[in-house]
């Protein structure tokens, strides 16, 4: 499964503001880097670190080369760090995951395992989180959600942790789309593909680093970049509003020709056109979702900018590279 160019794997994990938690990860993630993965390579990637993870990453850089860092030039958010560190990774496989120690680094010989028994992307999906229960069921929803929405067949509670293939890899390097859901394009982009459960730890040190706000984002994502149903919706919820409105009005002129009943007064009045208000921009909010999105994506700027560099020359396998 490789060419004999490069390391056999490579570890691509974000890192934002983890200095806590670095120590324990690196130790853990060195445990596993023997027999035929020793000569693997860890691809960090600095998302504009305020904690002194840079400097750390630096100093295992310079004790073990096999320890690699991409500083971005600011924080660019989860997805555009994890798309930086598969740019920068040169490994005939690709393990992606989160530097929290969420994900067990003792889970990657089992995904290695799949991969050589055939799998080109080797999903990880979640038995248990531990976590509060406001994220355990905001995940929950969000899953089953995009799972209900999205054309594309997604595994259930899968994150980021995962493993690509060097073709698969690159593939999903060559998607050019800005508003990056990596889940769903790690699963649109096909090869065989297979999944690996395991209980999601808690996090080692800290608190979260993405908020539920940028998890909403993240979902909407998800759901905008997959999907067209909410328009669909949209479309259909007019139809209905248009429908009752016509039978409505249908009814107050038979009331008024052909009976003695009085026509419906200001408070009816004032609440169908409230509703009618309501559906409007809530159709136009469903479509500026997506206008917005477009709109990023025409503009074409990159999904973030290198500043430095630590074992690394460049970006081995470019965005937009066509295959």
């Amino acid at each position: 499964m490789t060419d004999g160019e490069g390391p056999i794997l490579s570890i691509v994990v974000p890192i934002k503001d983890e200095i806590e938690t670095l120590p324990e990860l690196w130790r853990r993630l060195a445990s596993i880097l023997s027999g035929d993965l020793a000569e693997s390579e860890v691809v960090f990637v600095d998302d504009g670190s305020r904690d002194g993870s840079r400097e750390w990453l630096v100093e295992r850089h310079a004790e073990d080369p096999r320890a690699r860092l991409v500083v971005l030039s600011r924080n660019f958010g989860h997805q555009a760090a994890v798309t930086a560190g598969l740019a920068h990774a040169s490994g005939a496989a690709v393990v992606l995951m989160d530097g929290d120690l969420q994900d067990p680094p003792e889970m990657i010989p089992r995904l290695v395992d799949a991969w050589r028994e055939g799998a080109e992307v080797v999903h990880t999906v979640k038995r248990s989180r531990k976590e509060p229960w406001h994220r355990r069921i905001a995940f929950g929803l969000f899953h089953r959600s995009i799972r209900a929405l999205s054309r594309t067949e997604l595994p259930n509670q899968a994150g980021i942790f995962s493993l690509l293939d060097r073709r698969a890899a690159d593939h999903l390097l060559a998607l050019p789309e800005r508003n990056r859901y990596l889940a769903g394009l790690r699963s649109w982009v096909g090869f065989e593909q297979t999944t690996v459960a395991y209980d999601r730890d808690p996090r080692y040190a800290g608190r979260p680093r993405q908020s539920l706000g940028r998890l909403l984002r993240l979902a909407l994502d998800g759901v905008f970049s997959f999907s067209r149903l909410p328009l669909r919706f949209a479309t259909i919820f007019g139809v209905a509003v248009s429908v009752s409105a016509f039978l409505l009005v249908a009814t107050v002129i038979y009331l008024k020709l052909f009976t003695d009943r009085a026509i419906l007064g200001w408070a009816s009045l004032m609440s169908a056109t409230l509703f009618l208000g309501g559906v409007l921009l809530l159709t136009i909010g469903i479509i500026g979702e997506y206008v917005g999105r477009i709109y990023d994506e025409v503009k074409r700027r990159p999904l973030y900018i290198v500043a430095e560099r630590f074992g690394v020359e460049r970006e081995s396998r470019p965005l937009d590279r066509r295959l």
